[in-house]
């Protein structure tokens, strides 16, 4: 009887060895491109004459850290800051309005679906944007959502490359004032959600 205990033992020791031999956590720095960014409709304080603003196109910078889940899939926590500026169109034809730092800090989750050392995934993510525009105007933080695709290539099982796409939804309440200084709201926005898209490409590094 001591051999087929002690094979059963071994048939299931083996794979919970193997598990806790994998690298189960993992930190994703990254950097990227955001882009098309939602125009608002805004009135300017002291004008009649209406407006578009928008963040301009910029770079950001961004870091992912999380955890491997039951296969094939994960979850994570993810910042990303983007320092650009609110510009407006129209009338004003591209005047800057203000600079503009745009910091999303989300948790989230992907299903992976390899394809032996390519991994394409699909991910979904629900957090936080923090818009902190300069020229002594107030900060404003509003619920956000976002989702977005891509894929890892894994050279080694610690190390992949990570390019994707997502889109980000800031839900802003409509005719709200926004962007107030210490005397009033400069500018009065009236809008619902502000999209704005980006492309990414980091370095995964698991341990």
């Amino acid at each position: 009887m001591k051999y087929p205990v002690s094979l059963l033992a071994a048939l299931l020791i083996t794979p919970l060895a193997q598990a806790q031999s994998e690298p189960q956590w993992y930190i994703t720095p990254f950097g990227g491109y955001s882009f098309a960014a939602t125009n608002f409709d805004a009135n300017k304080t002291g004008l009649a004459t209406q407006a578009s603003v928008s963040a301009d196109d910029a770079a950001h910078y961004g870091v992912m850290v999380g955890v491997r889940t039951i296969d094939p899939g994960n979850i994570y926590l993810v910042y990303s800051n983007q320092a650009t500026d609110l510009v407006a169109g129209d009338v004003f034809s591209g005047e800057r309005v203000t600079s503009l730092d745009i910091s999303y800090l989300h948790l989230g989750g992907s299903l992976y679906f390899p394809r032996g050392n390519f991994v394409p995934y699909i991910t979904a993510t629900a957090g936080l944007t923090l818009l902190r525009p300069g020229d002594y105007y107030s900060s404003e933080t509003r619920f956000s959502m976002g989702f977005g695709g891509g894929a890892e290539y894994r050279f080694t099982p610690r190390v992949a490359l990570v390019g994707d796409l997502r889109a980000y939804a800031t839900f802003i309440d409509s005719n709200k004032d926004l962007l107030c200084d210490r005397d009033d709201c400069v500018w009065q926005i009236d809008a619902d959600v502000m999209w704005q898209g980006q492309a990414n490409l980091g370095l995964n590094i698991r341990f």
